[in-house]
């Protein structure tokens, strides 16, 4: 391959990544599946933003068992307070960072575990869930998966804090 033939990365609005070749003194050409991966075709390519991949993992990793939230301190009281509003939604990024690429994506999340599981198991859970969902809605290769356990949820703790209200 030639240096005019080499992909080259561009960076889109919103945070996704396409794949292309620079441009040849006979015109463009795309790189193909094997160079490239399967969202760069000789048909066209495809462009996942990082939000996506966010969301996916996201929701992925708060379906296994002992997750019970994502996000720091800071992304979790905005998120009570954003949930207190009329018809708004949990924002199901919350706690997820990505960084996507033309074939593969690296992930970290931060995660409030249920007090009394096993924090390497729900890890290992995490991963699994995370890595399987991920690959096969965007076919991209995940890399890693740094995980940061913030919090230990306990059964309660909530209802204590708002109690504690001395005025009405």
């Amino acid at each position: 391959m030639t240096m005019t033939e080499m992909p080259t990365h561009e960076t889109k609005p919103g945070g996704g990544t396409t794949a292309g070749a620079a441009p040849s003194g006979g015109g463009a050409r795309l790189a193909t599946s094997e160079e490239a991966g399967p969202l760069v075709t000789e048909l066209g390519r495809t462009t996942i933003a990082d939000g996506v991949v966010s969301k996916i993992a996201g929701i992925s990793a708060r379906e296994v068992a002992g997750v019970h939230d994502l996000g720091g301190g800071t992304a979790r009281m905005v998120g009570a307070i954003r949930e207190r509003i009329p018809g708004s939604r949990t924002n199901l990024q919350q706690g997820v960072s990505v960084e996507v690429g033309e074939r593969q994506v690296a992930i970290d999340i931060d995660v409030v575990a249920d007090y009394g599981v096993s924090i390497v198991d729900l890890s290992t859970g995490i991963r699994r869930n995370v890595v399987v969902a991920v690959e096969r809605m965007t076919g991209l290769q995940v890399t890693e998966i740094n995980l940061s356990v913030n919090d230990v949820y306990v059964e309660g703790e909530d209802d204590e804090q708002q109690a504690e209200s001395r005025v009405e």
